[in-house]
């Protein structure tokens, strides 16, 4: 331990201090873990939505409204969508109002509750995210190449105690 309580800098690839430059050395081990993880999911985040931009001239938050609507081919209501994104109502608005004006989307009466809308994908916004959802998932497969099949799988195994463990606290 260093007891000057010196930073640690951590650089990124491009050799840019990310989110880990926090860290001194005298830092708790599970700190040091919860950074490792927000700096990934930062860098990988940061990757596909720049993709995304460029390659498709979308944002990731309609991408992933997108995504919600194609595992739910019957629709979902605003406030499944707000829960399902983990955002305010007012922002899937604005999201489902322009996907709707591009012709992406399509708001329609609930069948059981006409106060309600159900948000569907039209078939032009299921051809549009197919194609979109096939090259995302080559750019999250090339993000995980360096490591092997069997350091993903334990990475995997090791997340998913965490979660569970952390869903336990949170509870």
């Amino acid at each position: 331990m260093n007891p000057s309580g010196a930073k640690l800098v951590v650089a990124n690839r491009a050799g840019q201090a990310d989110i880990e430059t926090r860290l001194t050395e005298g830092d708790h081990q599970a700190l040091r873990l919860w950074l490792r993880l927000l700096a990934c999911t930062n860098l990988i985040e940061g990757s596909v939505r720049e993709r995304l931009k460029s390659e498709f001239a979308i944002t990731l938050p309609r991408f992933d409204l997108m995504a919600q609507l194609q595992r739910s081919p019957a629709g979902l209501s605003m406030g499944e969508l707000s829960q399902r994104l983990m955002v305010t109502g007012g922002n899937v608005t604005g999201i489902v109002a322009a996907l709707e004006a591009e012709g992406l989307i399509v708001r329609e009466p609930d069948l059981g509750d006409r106060r309600i809308s159900r948000v569907r994908l039209t078939d032009a916004g299921k051809t549009s995210f197919e194609r979109m959802a096939k090259v995302h998932e080559e750019w999250i497969v090339g993000l995980f190449v360096g490591l092997s099949a069997v350091e993903q799988a334990d990475l995997s195994e090791l997340l998913g105690q965490l979660k569970a463990h952390a869903s336990k606290m949170r509870n």
